[in-house]
């Protein structure tokens, strides 16, 4: 994987957007996650959300852009964009290599427009503000799991890694703010906790899916051995979602905020591997 980052400030906070252009080399393996199908598909299935997904965030957020009043949560809203608009650049290039691959992502891509279609046009401005807010968490426990144990990405072939790395970084990076601009203009307990429980049910449900649509869509076996060894590494031994309990019922409680956990230090230790990996020594003092 090739990638080129200018450093260019896009506002006045510590979140800045890094212009990754990401190149995928045809001669990685479909299965670049430690040759496993089962972990390959599993991140594959992520990234096909992540494109839609994120235009989504921002939409959400944007609503209520021009009614925010702090200077500072105005700028840190400019930063969660541009990043925001950068990842889904990112994971489409990443999804149409995996197209390329023979794995169906098109198809995902496209379930996942009509859903947020459908969320954009029956949930109020409030629930899509919460819901983004109760994936952004998620996708900040997944993004900090992975900042705090390198070993997660263990077998992982050097040439997808900074894509990861880096998407981890910035959703760290972001992870407070569509919940500050939530507090700050709609700051309901009750939408925010309902929403997160509905949006749990929906994640787990539609991962499930996503991988499946890949699955049925290919031209290989199912690789039954594979699965049951994935299953063991999410939830028995080492067990990484299982760890994540904790971090997920906070969001529950009235005093949450998702600073509450400090993670500075490994992303920055993320950036420092990062700049080593792409030949890039701007990026050690970036975020």
């Amino acid at each position: 994987m090739n990638a080129k980052m200018t450093a260019m400030r896009t506002n006045a906070s510590d979140i800045q957007p890094r212009r990754m252009d990401f190149e995928f080399d045809p001669s990685m393996s479909r299965y670049w996650f430690a040759d496993d199908q089962f972990k390959t598909m599993l991140l594959t299935a992520l990234s096909c959300t992540f494109p839609e997904g994120e235009r989504f965030f921002v939409r959400a957020v944007r609503h209520y852009q021009k009614q925010i009043s702090d200077p500072d949560l105005r700028e840190r809203v400019k930063g969660f964009i541009g990043q925001e608009a950068h990842h889904g650049k990112e994971h489409e290039a990443f999804n149409d290599f995996m197209e390329e691959k023979g794995v169906p992502t098109r198809k995902v891509h496209d379930f996942v427009h009509n859903g947020m279609k459908w969320i954009a046009k029956n949930l109020s401005p409030e629930r899509q503000l919460a819901k983004t807010c109760a994936l952004e968490h998620f996708t900040a426990m997944l993004a900090e799991l992975i900042l705090e144990n390198p070993e997660f990405l263990e077998g992982m072939d050097e040439r997808m890694l900074p894509l990861w790395l880096w998407h981890a970084v910035e959703e760290s990076e972001h992870k407070a703010v569509a919940y500050d601009v939530y507090a700050d203009q709609v700051g309901s307990y009750w939408i925010r906790t309902s929403e997160m429980a509905l949006t749990t049910v929906e994640f787990i449900g539609f991962t499930v899916f996503h991988y499946i649509q890949l699955r049925q869509g290919m031209d290989d076996k199912r690789d039954l051995r594979s699965v049951g060894n994935g299953l063991n590494w999410l939830f028995g031994r080492p067990g990484w979602l299982r760890r994540l309990g904790r971090s997920y019922v906070a969001y529950y409680k009235p005093s949450f905020h998702p600073e509450k956990k400090d993670s500075r230090a490994v992303r920055e230790q993320a950036l420092k591997k990062l700049a080593l990996m792409l030949d890039r020594p701007e990026l050690q003092g970036a975020g």
